[in-house]
């Protein structure tokens, strides 16, 4: 299932689309919301061909018990 990731243009953003984490770009949006829910921010920053951001998302964002902790 995609995630709202799904509207966005950066390749490195559609790359997290179908992960489980409810990622926001970053953006006014994001910032209300964990304002409104007193949630810190993790931010993700990489890029579509970067190795190391593979790994990381293989590892940690596409496991449904690390997302729901990030979530």
């Amino acid at each position: 299932m995609a995630n709202r990731l799904i509207n966005e243009t950066s390749p490195y953003l559609l790359q997290h689309a179908h992960n489980p984490v409810d990622w926001y770009a970053w953006g006014p949006e994001a910032l209300e919301r964990a304002a409104a829910e007193d949630k810190l921010i993790l931010l993700s920053i990489g890029y579509s061909a970067c190795h190391w951001c593979h790994v990381m998302e293989h590892e940690s964002f596409e496991n449904p018990s690390i997302a729901k902790v990030m979530n």
